[in-house]
């Protein structure tokens, strides 16, 4: 389906700690994109600067790597028509006292040093991010497009006979 793409999000350490891993996807969820994985992990030093490989040369790089190892985060892949776009605009602005409220970091934080959320803000991005973070068999791929739910729909909805008035052979209708 045309602009179905995938985007990776990890829930920072200060956001598990404070229990919003909840409330973070369910916002997900509610917008209609797809959970295709998710994992709580504790991320090594080395994960952590290649995922962060561009920024290695910015003053605050070793305070993000530190602050990424505080604690464990949550890693996930999501689905969706346009999920890359949006998944950042739910997000807010990188820095939160920018970010408006109603979205994730405009609603949960105040310090950029303590940012809560990572997302991809391209999607060139996204491939190499879920390659660093996931094993391609943790991707669970489930049949019928993320914007598109006809096919789980048609499953949920499988006929069955309902009795007509009359009781003889033959008197089943299916719906």
């Amino acid at each position: 389906m045309a602009n179905s793409e995938r985007t990776f999000i990890v829930i920072k350490p200060y956001a598990v700690q404070r229990s919003l891993v909840g409330e973070i996807i369910k916002r997900f969820e509610q917008k209609g994109f797809r959970l295709i994985a998710m994992k709580l992990i504790q991320a090594s030093e080395d994960l952590l600067k290649e995922h962060y490989i561009d920024l290695k040369d910015r003053p605050f790089f070793a305070g993000l790597v530190k602050y990424m190892q505080s604690g464990p985060v949550v890693a996930m892949v999501w689905e969706g028509l346009n999920v890359v776009k949006t998944s950042q605009v739910m997000l807010g602005e990188t820095n939160p006292p920018d970010s408006k409220p109603g979205t994730i970091r405009g609603d949960f934080c105040i310090q950029v040093g303590r940012n809560i959320i990572h997302g991809n803000n391209s999607v060139e991005s996204v491939e190499k991010e879920i390659g660093l973070w996931f094993q391609p068999e943790e991707l669970v791929l489930r049949a019928g497009s993320t914007s598109d739910r006809r096919a789980d729909l048609h499953a949920l909805f499988i006929p069955f006979p309902l009795p007509s008035l009359s009781r003889g052979p033959g008197s089943h209708k299916f719906i």
